[in-house]
């Protein structure tokens, strides 16, 4: 292919470079386009999808962080190496391009006393989490990152610059819609006037899942908005780089970030529900936040999916334990994550909307071994049809490696906001 009309970093199926250039963090899904362009700036970008056009290529995008590996065919656009970031300190805002990962927000806010809307590990990139209508750790105070969002930098399908703001339905559509309205080069977003948390976790040995579970789903339904919790049931190998109280263990794992003081006594009831083989709750500079999920930055091949819940009774809590728990057919990590709070409230400038009437989420993520992805599939549809009767929906966020894109818009967008994508966009989700 000619591809002198390029700029930036140009990659062709077996050039040098080019393997490490498609490598995502997701490696259960195979990419390999015809031409991938490593963008460095704005201007890289449009001539990329400009070239695009003129050569009918689809175009697809790969970040950085944890996204989906993307772009088996056609025109590949990588940002990574659009790394800017800006703090204005007076009004209290970040502007990002399009490579950022929420370490290097955390670390330049930090300097003026503000800190991001980021999520629970500092290697996930700015840009994708953000659209996709991701929630961290201060969700259940502050809310979306999306709802935060004050401008978008967005190169649109005829190599056309746009700058996107509140009142433009592209503004809104990119807002939780995240994808096929092209290619974001820069976020504005607002920051919070926060230093520092309580937080860390609970890790708590095999046998207490059952209990812990009912006492963590207990304690998070009285919780206040300042705090954010969510609980992780997880299958730890037996591996000298893993604390040893948990190597070779099935643990539940409790989250903290709380925004408040007196955090000892505010989890009191936790450490009175089992005797904890760690517990690494402490006041944290915000800045370290990402020790609290502690999640592994290596790259791997996985699939996930999620459900909303408009409960989590007892019925819940045992699915949960016989289809994710130590017993399940396929190691599972499973994650519970308490909502609510500013979670459910209507943002000043909404954007695509999500359950915000579900008072949790509950994830899978297993790892993809050598016989496929089918056998996770299949016993992640166990614990989700177990939990069908109070399931309202799916988030976006944690939908990995599903491979009917009509499938994935109805079950994560409401009738009408799908409606309003696919008149913007025709064919959307499908």
């Amino acid at each position: 292919m000619d591809v002198t009309p390029l700029t930036g970093q140009v990659f062709e199926p077996g050039q040098d470079g080019y393997a490490e250039e498609v490598a995502g963090f997701q490696l259960a899904v195979a990419s390999r386009p015809a031409v991938v362009v490593g963008a460095e700036t704005t201007d890289d970008v449009v001539a990329a999808v400009k070239f695009a056009a003129a050569h009918d290529l689809p175009v697809s995008v790969q970040a950085t962080g944890h996204g989906l590996t993307a772009g088996t065919e056609g025109l590949l656009i990588s940002t990574r190496r659009m790394t800017g970031v800006e703090i204005d300190a007076e009004a209290g805002t970040a502007r990002v391009e399009a490579g950022v990962r929420w370490g290097a927000v955390l670390e330049a806010a930090a300097k003026h006393g503000l800190a991001p809307l980021s999520g629970s590990s500092p290697d996930v990139g700015v840009v994708g989490y953000t659209l996709s209508g991701g929630f961290g750790l201060m969700a259940r105070k502050y809310g979306r990152a999306a709802d935060h969002v004050r401008a978008i930098d967005v190169v649109t399908a005829d190599g056309s610059l746009l700058h996107a703001e509140p009142g433009s339905d592209l503004f809104w559509a990119l807002r939780g819609g995240r994808d096929g309205f092209g290619v974001v080069t820069a976020l504005e977003f607002d920051l919070v006037p926060v230093t520092d948390l309580y937080g860390g976790g609970l890790y708590f040995d095999t046998a207490d899942i059952p209990a812990v579970l009912r006492a963590w789903r207990t304690w998070s339904v009285a919780a206040p908005d300042t705090l954010t919790t969510s609980l992780a049931l997880i299958p730890y190998p037996d591996l000298p780089m893993l604390p040893e109280p948990l190597r070779g263990k099935h643990i539940a794992h409790v989250r903290v970030a709380y925004l408040g003081d007196g955090g000892d006594e505010l989890v009191a009831p936790l450490r009175a529900a089992a005797p904890a083989l760690m517990d690494t709750l402490k006041r944290m500079p915000f800045s370290e936040s990402g020790s609290i999920a502690a999640e592994p930055p290596n790259p791997h091949g996985y699939h996930g999916t999620n459900a909303t819940v408009t409960q989590l009774n007892n019925a819940m809590l045992d699915a949960i334990v016989e289809h994710a728990g130590p017993g399940a057919d396929v190691d599972t990590v499973l994650i519970v994550d308490r909502l609510g709070g500013a979670l459910a409230r209507t943002p000043e400038v909404p954007g695509v909307g999500w359950d915000s009437a579900a008072e949790f989420v509950v994830r899978a993520l297993s790892v993809v071994g050598d016989d496929g992805i089918d056998p996770v599939r299949h016993a992640h549809a166990k614990l989700f049809d177990a939990l069908a009767p109070w399931t309202s929906g799916r988030l976006l966020p944690f939908v990995y490696g599903e491979h009917d894109p009509a499938e994935v818009a109805r079950s994560v967008y409401s009738a009408a906001d799908l409606r309003k994508l696919r008149e913007l966009k025709p064919g959307f989700g499908s």
